[in-house]
């Protein structure tokens, strides 16, 4: 288990943090909570999704009926202390033959579930080779699918699989997981109960971040956790979300959580353009929302870990408390606000 799960020396509890999603978006919030631990104490788990169909993770769950690995593998080397471990596991195999395009840590982790005969104790086994700060966890211990119904000049079909989701040129009607009701992974379930925050986003809308309110059981605790719950916005859309405003962004979550309460809006105020009809969203979510520079210098569309971990860090730095004391203390302010 990772060091920053114990109470540290000064008496502080570390802040119990779990970030839901998958891929390059929960990359760059792990890699700002990593940094934030430098200095704050943090829990950190990553909830990671189990549906990827594609690339070498899709070879590998189609041939070893194992769960899709590339999701898990970003999120271990994005808390990864022992970098150069960390940097083959990321490497990926060049060339015309079977190993072509596998990364070496899917097939690492491939090894270790089929030695371990269970996705977590692989996942912890992985985490303590790369001395991660933090544990990666699946939300459910079962490969899944991704459905959604599509469409485009009144026209309504149904694509499977989260690559032919995440590439569509048509309109998202629904997604659903196949099996529809999963079982969560109960460690993941547990964390989520006893976090301080929950972390929602960047990342790819409907097969990244909202597959995770689609096990019931994880629902579930993401609802009656006493948690407070973050969401950061994306900085553009991708092909999943074209023509998806960031508010109708935020009213996704809803419509997949009903009920669901979220304290804070992170966004980038370059991305948000006119900041009222994003606070109206976030309003009705029961969030404010928090306008930060957090995309990268060069303009791309990708999110800086660093100023991640800047506009991050006063929030959860506050939960940093004496192990006796009440966790319920306001956020300080650090970037601009919008009321």
């Amino acid at each position: 288990m990772p060091v920053a799960a114990a109470e540290t020396l000064t008496g502080q509890r570390p802040v119990r943090v779990v970030a839901f999603g998958g891929g390059h978006g929960l990359s760059a919030s792990l890699r700002a909570l990593r940094l934030i631990h430098r200095d704050t104490p943090l829990d950190i788990t990553a909830v990671v999704t189990v549906a990827d169909d594609g690339g070498s993770s899709g070879r590998l769950r189609a041939t070893r009926d194992i769960l899709p690995p590339g999701d898990l593998r970003q999120a271990l080397a994005a808390l990864a202390d022992e970098e150069a471990i960390a940097e083959v596991f990321q490497h990926r195999f060049a060339g015309t033959d079977d190993l072509t395009g596998h990364p070496v840590g899917n097939l690492v982790l491939c090894a270790l579930m089929e030695l371990a005969g269970d996705p977590v104790a692989a996942l912890d086994q992985a985490a303590e080779m790369l001395r991660c700060d933090g544990r990666v966890l699946p939300m459910s211990r079962q490969p899944l699918h991704i459905e959604a119904d599509l469409s485009q000049g009144g026209e309504v079909v149904t694509v499977r699989g989260q690559h032919a989701v995440a590439v569509t040129l048509k309109t998202i009607d629904r997604v659903r997981l196949v099996p529809a009701a999963p079982e969560a992974c109960v460690e993941a379930v547990r964390a989520t109960i006893d976090a301080d925050w929950l972390l929602f986003g960047p990342g790819s809308w409907f097969t990244s971040v909202i597959p995770h309110l689609l096990v019931p059981q994880l629902a579930a605790a993401i609802s009656m956790t006493a948690a407070k719950r973050l969401v950061t916005l994306n900085l553009a859309p991708d092909s999943e979300t074209a023509g998806l405003t960031l508010p109708e962004h935020l009213a996704a979550l809803r419509r997949y959580l009903p009920g669901l309460h979220v304290d804070v809006v992170l966004a980038d105020g370059k991305a948000v353009g006119d900041p009222e009809p994003v606070h109206r969203a976030a309003e009705s979510l029961g969030a404010r929302l928090l306008l930060a520079p957090v995309a990268v210098a060069d303009g791309a569309p990708l999110h800086d870990p660093h100023a991640l971990a800047t506009a991050l860090e006063p929030l959860l730095s506050s939960t940093t408390i004496n192990s006796s004391t009440d966790s319920s203390n306001e956020p300080r302010e650090v970037t601009t606000e919008w009321r």
